[in-house]
Formats: C-alpha cells, structure tokens, sequence
C-alpha cells in the first residue's frame, strides 16, 4: 500500500486545522484556546484506496451504497481520489481565516472508479480555518445533459461522552432511520443509546452540546437539506477494522448532506453549493 503524503497545516490567530490533497480531506481543526473539534480514530488508515476514518470525508457524488443500493465504493469517489491544490493562504498574522482550495473534475477520476456516474462536472472546496471551520463544495454540470448526485460533509465531531452529548435543532424533523429502516419523527433533542444512523429532512443549525467537554459545537449550514446523524454504538464498532471497539464513546458524526429524495439535480451548465460552518463554545 502507498502511504499518503503529510497534510498540509494551514493557521492564522484565530485557529488552525490540517488538510490533505487526497479527498481535499480535512483532519483536524481547532479554534486559538480550544482543544480539538473534529474527531479521527486511532486505527485510520492512511493508504492509497482506503478512506480515512475521521475528520471530514467529502461524500460525492452518491452517499454510501447510493439511492440504487449497489453503487461502489461506499459514498463516492471522491474522498478517495487525489484533488488538485488551486491555491492557499496561510500564516498571515493579520488573517481572520487561512484557506485552502481544492478542485476535482471527471478528467480526474479512474474510470473504474467513476461506475455509474459517467457525467462531466468540475467540483470546487474551499476550507477556511480560523475561529470558525467554513467548508464550501460547489458542483458544476460542465456536460451536456442534466445529472443528479448525492453528497454529505461526513463530519466527524470529537466528544467527552457519546452517552451524555444531547443535539438540539432537530426537533419535530422528520428522519429516516437507516438502522430500523423507517421514518419517524424527532421528539426533543437527539440523545446517543444505541446504534444511531438517520437521516433528517432539516434545514437548520444544529448544536452538540457536550458536558464532559463543558462545550457546544454548533453546525450551521447553507444550500443542505439534509441533516444525518451516526454513531456505531458497540457491535458495528467491533466490526470495523478502522475503528477501537470503544471509540464509539468519544464521537458522533453530525453531516451536512443533500442525500435520498433530496438529490440533488442539475441541468447543464447549473452549479450548487453546499456549506458548512463549525463553531464552539464554551459551556453546555
């Protein structure tokens, strides 16, 4: 297996955070004074071919098995394809953010890799680091004829306690709950007691609240219809061999996505963007 090449490290006064060329994959980011937000398992694995497991893997342009249910790899190609390096900005003492900007065409993906998405398009991901973590994905038809793609920020969030986190914005959302393979409606905020994967129609932001770690992620939004919602909880986690049987207890994945019936469908020569926008707190 080829090893992947050292991220790059990006940081003005207000943060810092790393990123890697291959899947423009954010690692890890933190606001001046603040430890960690984002998440990464001890057992990731750093090759070519294989996903990282943490951070913020880019699912594009279908999410897990796709709509169709067969589609591979799991969430797309792109968060294991090299993207390209347009331009960054960083250590500048005066900055309120450093930047980094990633773009991906067809022309870059094996076409093994591409299976059933054989359109032409041109994706753009521009990260800024700093005392907020803003992650902006816009995809351009650039072919002929209309396509539709799913996508998700799979964001992994580093917590004290999975058990003890609440997450609140999600009331009276509608979800489809992955696990038991139904929809149901949330009551209240979304507590953490068994294997969690769903997938709510919600526009808004929502917030973790962590008192191990006395603090709030907030997860804002723009241009996503969906909001999904994943913690293996005890057996799935032993069943992955990128993943401590018990490292279920210091994350939830909390992702901006547009996925299932909210697709999302462009006509020739259309973009869309996509963005999300970390923050923390102090306090619960």
């Amino acid at each position: 297996m080829t090893r992947l090449p050292a991220p790059l490290t990006l940081f003005c006064p207000s943060g810092s955070g790393t990123v890697r060329t291959y899947g423009a994959h954010v690692v890890s980011w933190a606001p001046t004074g603040f430890d960690p937000v984002l998440w990464v398992s001890s057992q990731a694995k750093d090759s070519a071919g294989e996903a990282i497991r943490g951070g913020v893997p880019i699912c594009f342009p279908w999410f897990g098995p796709g709509r169709s249910g067969d589609l591979k790899p799991a969430h797309g190609f792109a968060r294991i394809t090299d993207w390209n390096l347009a331009d960054r900005i960083r250590n500048y003492d005066d900055a309120a953010a450093a930047t980094a900007r990633f773009i991906l065409t067809h022309e870059d993906i094996d076409r093994q890799l591409r299976g059933s998405f054989p359109h032409k398009f041109r994706a753009v991901y521009t990260v800024d680091f700093g005392a907020k973590l803003t992650m902006s994905l816009t995809v351009t038809n650039t072919d002929s004829t209309a396509f539709e793609f799913e996508e998700a920020l799979h964001t992994y969030l580093s917590v004290g306690d999975s058990q003890r986190i609440s997450i609140e914005g999600l009331d009276g959302a509608r979800y489809f709950d992955k696990v038991a393979q139904q929809e149901e409606q949330q009551s209240g905020a979304v507590a953490i007691s068994d294997e969690t994967d769903r997938v709510y129609y919600s526009e808004g932001t929502v917030q973790v609240k962590d008192p191990a770690m006395a603090r709030t992620i907030t997860v804002a939004k723009e241009g996503s219809a969906n909001t999904v919602v994943w913690n293996p909880w005890t057996e799935k986690s032993k069943a992955m061999d990128d993943f401590a049987d018990d490292e279920w207890q210091s994350m939830v994945c909390v992702e901006t996505a547009n996925v299932l019936d909210n697709a999302v469908r462009l006509d020739a020569g259309e973009s869309h963007t996509m963005t999300q926008i970390l923050s923390v707190g102090r306090g619960a």
